[in-house]
């Protein structure tokens, strides 16, 4: 299985990424597959869940493989012409 997650930012470690990815349940068994040497990137295994990845790394446990996207649009941002109808900006402008 493949997967190609998108994350806000330049980067994300790896303990974060692999909980985001849903390729753990938590983030002690994130540690635990990172210490026993089962996660690998882009072909190297890696131990440490601080780990920076970037845009276009392979992260592998076992036939998972999730690769990491950057978001390129600049992220999230408030767009008053796509804004939910009941939120009123001039409420949060003036706060």
């Amino acid at each position: 299985m493949h997967l190609e997650v998108p994350i806000s930012g330049d980067s994300i470690k790896l303990g974060q990424f692999l909980k985001l990815a849903n390729l753990v349940e938590s983030g002690g068994h994130a540690k635990e597959l990172i210490e026993a040497g089962e996660v690998s990137v882009n072909g190297e295994v890696v131990t440490s869940r601080g780990f920076l990845l970037h845009d276009a790394a392979l992260v592998a446990i076992g036939d998972t493989q999730a690769t990491v996207v950057t978001d390129t649009d600049g992220g999230d941002y408030f767009d008053e012409a796509t804004a939910d109808d009941d939120f009123d900006p001039e409420k949060w402008r003036n706060m």
